[in-house]
Parts: structure tokens; sequence; C-alpha cells
């Protein structure tokens, strides 16, 4: 039996694989009345005259909401919001066993993006921070965009910003290894969808400067038509010197490349067109852009995917639990570039120089120092 057929005998067997569980007794006639009807009123009438008082008083300060519209599942694309289920139960189970976080799934039967916004603004009071998941771009930009404006509690969306924290990290231990400096790299992104544009925002913060993003037409250039508004917004912030073509052509004297596309696209020759100690993070799942030995063979010195069984992987498990402990800690109402950037140096700061090598600049998905540690810098940096 495979992994997948045992996964689906599992699930079978789980019936869901969280809970609720009571955190007090109801047992008794006093316990009753305090935990509910008569007691249960005092707090009420607190939270009335201060709405602030919901995070002292209630389960808020410590749970998460995980919304998606199932049309971004994984690589399974749109098979809608019940099918995006044990998905978004797998998010909160990483939130309790990661960062001791309550997250609650929430799918929604919607693809509008004013519907879906309106159902979560109307929710906030609920939660204290937002986690939206698998949601198709470019709708995922605008969703967020208008949450964002709308609600005083954290939004985040994890498979742009918390692949971006975890790339810029994965960058930043590359660099110490190779030698290079951030401002002096060209660094080229293939897959400009929600996780590669974030990377690519994320990476011009942390000060790279020559930076390209390409899609399926190639290269994405200033003046380019028929680009959409996140496209364009890039394209006068990114590929400064304005070069044109497809990826093979792009990936020539680039020094980091970041594959969040489809399989196979890399081959073992665009690696050879690289410049010297190149560094190939091909993150398409299953099945990566190229193979880390075919790449490696063709003289990558750094591989990456977002793959478990290999080296340097991009695996979101260390950045979103951290980051959400940080933010539901100092009772944040934003996520910001700072806390983000403040992330991706925590995890890098974990491998000291005597561990880094080229098959470790990450720590591993089950080391119990990341999440504390992210949830410090992200906490840290927050400035109300």
């Amino acid at each position: 039996m495979d992994i997948r057929e045992e996964s689906l005998k599992k699930h079978y067997e789980w019936k869901g694989k969280i809970s609720i569980k009571a955190n007090v007794k109801a047992d008794t006639a006093e316990a009753l009345a305090l935990a509910y009807t008569p007691g249960v009123a005092e707090p009420c009438l607190a939270i009335k005259e201060d709405v602030n008082k919901s995070f002292d008083l209630t389960r808020r300060w410590n749970t998460v909401a995980v919304i998606t519209d199932g049309t971004a599942v994984l690589g399974l694309g749109d098979i809608g919001p019940e099918a995006g289920m044990p998905v978004m139960e797998g998010k909160c189970l990483l939130f309790k066993e990661y960062g001791d976080i309550d997250a609650i799934p929430l799918c929604i039967r919607s693809k509008d993006v004013d519907e879906i916004v309106r159902t979560v603004e109307l929710l906030c009071g609920s939660f204290g921070g937002i986690n939206l998941e698998d949601i198709g771009a470019p709708r995922c930009f605008e969703i967020e965009r208008k949450l964002k404006e709308r609600c005083d509690i954290p939004i985040f969306h994890d498979d742009q910003h918390g692949t971006a924290v975890i790339a810029v990290a994965a960058l930043i231990n590359s660099l110490r290894l190779t030698g290079k400096k951030m401002d002096e790299i060209k660094v080229v992104i293939n897959g400009a969808g929600a996780a590669g544009c974030a990377i690519g925002r994320l990476m011009l913060k942390v000060g790279v400067k020559n930076l390209i993003m390409c899609d399926k037409n190639g290269a994405i250039c200033e003046g380019d038509e028929q680009m959409n508004l996140e496209h364009e917004a890039l394209s006068h912030i990114t590929n400064p010197n304005h070069e044109r073509g497809k990826l093979s052509e792009i990936m020539k004297g680039a020094d980091v490349f970041f594959g969040l596309s489809k399989p196979n696209l890399v081959t073992p020759e665009m690696v050879k067109s690289m410049n010297k100690d190149a560094v190939v993070f091909a993150m398409a799942n299953p099945t990566p852009e190229i193979m880390p030995d075919e790449a490696k063979k063709a003289g990558a010195r750094i591989v990456g995917t977002g793959r478990s069984d290999f080296p340097n992987q991009i695996n979101n498990v260390l950045a979103f639990p951290g980051i959400f402990r940080g933010a539901l800690d100092v009772r944040a109402k934003a996520i910001t570039e700072e806390m983000k950037i403040a992330a991706s140096y925590a995890l890098a700061n974990l491998i000291s120089d005597d561990e880094l090598t080229d098959d470790y600049i990450l720590p591993k998905a089950f080391d119990e120092r990341v999440c504390p540690a992210v949830a410090k810098a992200v906490a840290n940096a927050y400035k109300a």
C-alpha cells in the first residue's frame, strides 16, 4: 500500500483530524453556573463595554480561522470547498502541533471575491487571526488586500507569505555559503502566481536588486501588454535591465533560481548556463522543475525542493505556526513586511556556521527550536 492509499484508509478511520476539547468542567450545578448561565452574563457585559476584552475572556486570543474556497488545493486545482476540507483540517493540525494554536477550517462555497471578503469580515470578531489557504490567483491577491483594509486582525495568505519567508531564509543561508552579496546577485523566479509574486516582493525588501519574474510567456518586463494587475505592478520594480525572452534565455548568468511552476521545465543545459556556485530551488510538487541529482550534476552547488525526501525542503510548517504565535502573543492587528523579514532571519540564524552545509541550509520541520524562535522575532518586530 503506497502513502496515498494508506492516507485514504486513515482518513476513513480518523473521521476528521481535529476536535473540540473542553477546558473547564460543567459537571456540577456550581460549575455550570460559572461557565454558563447565570454567571456568564458578566464576561458578556464586560466585552460589551470593551470589545478588546474578548481576547481576555474568551478563546479568541489563540484562535485562527483557516479559510479556503477550494480553488487551488495542493496541485489538484479547483476541486471545491468540501474537497479542500482534508487539507484545511491538516493545516489546523499543524497549527496545534507546532504553535499550540486552535485553528478552525472554514470552507466557503463561493468564488466571488466580494462575497468571500464579506463572509470573512463578518466572522472576524470570533478569531485572533485569519489564514487564507489554497485560493487561486489572481483572486487571492484581491481577497487578501480587501480583507487587510477591512479587518483589525492579522490576515495572512500562507501560500504567498509563508512560502516567501522560508524562501528568503533559504536565500540568506545560500549566500552565507557562496559568499555572494544580496545586492549583486541575479535571481530568476519562474512561476508568477501567488507564491512566486510574494517571494519576489520579499526578496526585493531584503536587498535583491536584479530580480526577474517569469511566467509561461517568459520574462515579465515593464511595457509588456496583457499583464494582470499584480504582474503590471511587479514589472515596475523588477527586471531592471529589461531582459526579454524565454526562461532558458533568462537563466543565463543567473546566480539563483526559484521554480514555482511545473515539472521538468528546467534542463541541465539551463543550469549549466547559470553562474558558478548556482543555487536552484525547484519547488514544483510533487515533481520539481528539475530533479536534484540532475541539477547537481549540471553544476548547481545548492539545490532544494518542496519535497521532504530531498535536502533543503521549503516547508511552510517552518513559518506559519511561529508567525501566528508571535502575532497572537502581541495581539497584532496585521503581519507586516518587517515581521516576515524577521521570521526569515530567525529561521536562517538557527543554523550555525558550523552546521551550515550545501545540504543543510534550513532547519528540519521537526526542529523544536523553530516556532519559539520565529514567534519571538515576529513579536519583537511588531510595531502597534
